[in-house]
């Protein structure tokens, strides 16, 4: 799975004051990626706001960047939720000849023991066409997918091919990396930790901060996976506080807040988000202007 290895970004979904989606920035933000030296897109992952998407929004975000993107990167879609019957019906029914992987996030809310999230990716397995991308990412569903219940699956189901690995443990995506088939893709979903991760073995991130700043992120990526440790760890120590920012009042407020800085689009979050606030917009200016 070359196309799922180095720098994924987790895209944004622009709106304008009026809260609708804003086509022609998500074009832009796409380009932006692409003119930087991002390896492949995600599309309606959390950072995209998919929670507060309608339908007929999320069909015109794919349309979107896939018209933007016209074949230049390779494009994950996220299709995962707390139904899981309901996960597998759109896993059989859409389109998706234009992607290369689906990311299926661990059912969040439900709080599902280890074996239900077990037969939960069965399921998505056994109904996905395409190769599947666990996600793992406690902070959000209230539940961590164990290293054990990974190797498992990874084992078990040919398609299931990688992990977004979410939890911010250092030592659990170790674990990942050490138990599984040598093929399986560790993905860091925790931008601090990614360096140290692909350093252990990982295969690179699905990234937030990477679309702020997409070419000093892939590249201490690209370093990272060279072993260049010195030189990547330079980038890491440039962009470490605007992780921080980025994350200080949530996602996708903080990274909008970085976009606005650079012209691309607008701040605008939907509720239950609201904008950063002015202090935290002001030091993010300050340095999206020292990296320029």
């Amino acid at each position: 799975m070359q196309a799922i290895t180095g720098t994924g970004v987790a895209l944004i979904t622009p709106f304008k004051n009026d809260f609708s989606v804003d086509t022609d920035a998500l074009t832009r933000i796409v380009n932006f990626q692409i003119d930087n030296g991002i390896d492949y897109l995600v599309v309606l992952g959390t950072t995209a706001e998919s929670a507060t998407l309608s339908k007929e929004e999320k069909e015109l975000v794919i349309a979107t960047i896939i018209e933007a993107n016209t074949g230049r990167l390779p494009l994950v879609l996220g299709v995962g939720g707390n139904n899981t019957h309901e996960v597998a019906h759109e896993l059989k029914t859409r389109d998706l000849s234009a992607f290369k992987a689906v990311l299926s996030v661990s059912p969040y809310y439900n709080k599902p023991t280890q074996e239900g999230i077990y037969q939960h990716f069965k399921v998505v397995a056994e109904a996905s066409p395409l190769p599947v991308i666990l996600y793992n990412v406690p902070g959000r569903t209230g539940s961590n997918m164990l290293p054990a219940t990974v190797v498992r699956l990874a084992n078990d189901f040919e398609n299931i091919v990688a992990i977004k690995e979410a939890a911010g443990d250092i030592v659990q995506a170790m674990k990942l990396i050490q138990h599984t088939p040598k093929d399986f893709l560790v993905i860091s979903g925790d931008d601090m930790i990614t360096l140290p991760m692909v350093l252990a073995g990982g295969a690179g991130v699905i990234s937030v901060i990477g679309e702020g700043f997409p070419k000093q992120f892939s590249d201490m990526v690209r370093l990272g996976l060279e072993n260049k440790v010195d030189e990547a760890y330079e980038l890491h120590y440039l962009l470490a506080d605007a992780i921080d920012m980025i994350f200080e009042q949530g996602n996708p407020a903080g990274i909008k807040s970085v976009f606005k800085a650079l012209g691309l689009c607008e701040d605008v979050v939907r509720l239950p988000l609201v904008k950063v606030n002015q202090d935290l917009a002001n030091r993010l200016d300050v340095f999206v202007k020292r990296l320029q």
